[in-house]
């Protein structure tokens, strides 16, 4: 048996429920009881657990199948990076955002030096191919380390108010950390927050930037882009 079709092998639900299930998880801000009683409500009777283990196993696959699929993203990088407690220990989490609002990347690690930033520049450059033309950064003199040392050619924008596109790219993760009663290690929410990313750009279609007719067109293209993912 090939690999393609031994994904839902051994799973004694239908791949439509798993792929439901860990769709909901990502999209929404729920618990995994509220999707077991969400389930339930349907006839489907599966216990938390079963939901949990089904987002950690399937989640990062359907997002590498995402991030594969994805068309790309923009030649400028907002970059910022925020506070996150982690069993009593402080972690920062950097994001890379493009000027479309789409999330580039994000990584946890357990400082904000040079050496981090210089990691996350590799692993951006690494995971995206292409260095970007522009980086939008706040003051923070670890992002000149790094863009000195690794991406000198690119601009590197530092004024005041410019980074506020990665600064309200935020709040989604801080609401996703308060609904799981925070992250309980660094390895579940680098899990967690790398699908949640790939999840978000599909269906974040600027609602309020486009009419009706074309917001359900983009929706319907996003479950589309959905079900070739989470495919047998």
């Amino acid at each position: 048996m090939n690999k393609s079709t031994s994904l839902y092998e051994r799973h004694r639900f239908p791949a439509e429920i798993i792929q439901y299930a860990v769709w909901l998880y990502y999209r929404f801000n729920m618990s995994h009881r509220d999707i077991e009683d969400l389930l339930a409500e349907r006839g489907i009777e599966v216990s938390y657990e079963s939901v949990r283990l089904w987002c950690n196993k399937f989640g990062p696959h359907y997002a590498r199948r995402l991030k594969r699929r994805h068309l790309g993203f923009g030649d400028t990088f907002y970059m910022d990076e925020i506070f996150v407690k982690i069993q009593g220990k402080q972690q920062y989490l950097w994001r890379a955002v493009d000027q479309d609002g789409e999330v580039v990347d994000v990584f946890l690690q357990s400082r904000r030096d040079g050496a981090a930033a210089k990691r996350f520049f590799k692993r951006l450059i690494r995971n995206h191919g292409n260095e970007p033309r522009k980086i939008v950064t706040d003051k923070l003199r670890s992002y000149g380390v790094a863009h000195r040392e690794l991406i000198p050619e690119a601009i590197h924008d530092t004024s005041q108010y410019a980074n506020n596109r990665a600064e309200v790219s935020h709040p989604p993760t801080r609401v996703r950390e308060r609904g799981m009663r925070r992250f309980k290690s660094t390895q579940q929410a680098q899990r967690f927050l790398s699908a949640h990313a790939a999840v978000y750009n599909l269906f974040n279609l600027g609602r309020h930037l486009v009419s009706a007719m074309h917001y359900r067109l983009f929706r319907d293209n996003a479950f589309s882009s959905w079900r070739c993912a989470t495919a047998l």
